[in-house]
């Protein structure tokens, strides 16, 4: 996957335009799970959007396998908000992804319970997303893009809107997975902690107009099931880091809440 000089501006009813990207590089390697960090209004969801080929670059190019993306089967994305169809059942929602990849319905369903099992939900083909707590509707979700197989997935912060403790648990229940199929994962987040965690390199955009900083390569060893891997030397040294750097992009960022604020001090 190849992002060279990509530029986008969207416009506005006032006349002026916001620049979201401008001139942004990122080169991923097959197999690499990258994780976007950056304040908000840095384009993050921007270059989901690019790479899945729902938004075009107004400059520069944009190739997933030499060739410019479009949406489809080879794409996986998982949202923040869950995005489940509330009158269908957890098989239904996964089978939904699955109508124009499969048009055999009992291939469909083997397909479809076969990730939910892959994501511990074996006991809840049937049960609706209202009868499930956050945590277990972003299994479905993950379920629902997984199960078309994608050579990428893009997750834009997929763990937002659950509590910390099932975050915690979702984080090492989405490693577990990639490990499995080792597709292409591009994973957009506001937590220093969790881009470490789960990325091969960290890309760190700074905003307005959004651009990409720094790609820094992670260097822990894989797996990092247990928690003690947030005490080793290399994740503290960049987490450290990483936070030193937002906390400055937002400092001297005129359009941000704290601009020119030491929040060192008392208020």
């Amino acid at each position: 996957m190849v992002l060279q000089g990509v530029s986008k501006t969207f416009s506005s009813n006032k006349g002026s335009g916001t620049v979201a990207l401008k001139d942004v590089d990122l080169s991923v390697r097959d197999g690499a799970f990258v994780s976007l960090l950056g304040p908000s209004g840095c384009g993050k969801t921007t270059v989901l959007r690019m790479v899945n080929g729902l938004i075009k670059p107004d400059s520069g190019s944009v190739l997933v396998s030499g060739k410019v993306p479009e949406p489809g089967p080879d794409m996986g994305f998982v949202f923040q908000s869950f995005r489940l169809i509330p009158w269908s059942s957890v098989r239904g929602n996964v089978e939904f992804a699955l109508a124009d990849l499969l048009p055999d319905k009992a291939e469909r369903r083997e397909r479809a319970d076969r990730y939910i099992e892959l994501v511990g939900l074996k006991r809840f083909g049937d049960a609706y997303p209202s009868e499930l707590s956050g945590g277990m509707r972003q299994r479905v979700a993950l379920a629902r893009a997984l199960a078309t197989e994608p050579k990428i997935l893009l997750m834009d912060e997929p763990f937002a809107s659950i509590d910390a403790q099932t975050r915690e648990l979702m984080q090492i229940e989405l490693m577990r997975l990639w490990t499995v199929r080792r597709s292409v994962a591009l994973f957009v987040t506001h937590s220093v902690d969790e881009a470490i965690l789960l990325a091969d390199q960290v890309v760190l955009m700074g905003p307005r107009p959004g651009r990409i900083l720094e790609v820094i390569d992670v260097g822990l060893e894989r797996p990092r099931w247990s928690y003690d891997v947030r005490a080793e030397p290399r994740f503290i040294e960049l987490r450290a880091y990483l936070w030193d750097r937002i906390r400055t992009l937002v400092l001297t960022d005129p359009e941000s809440d704290f601009y020119g604020r030491d929040l060192g001090s008392a208020v």
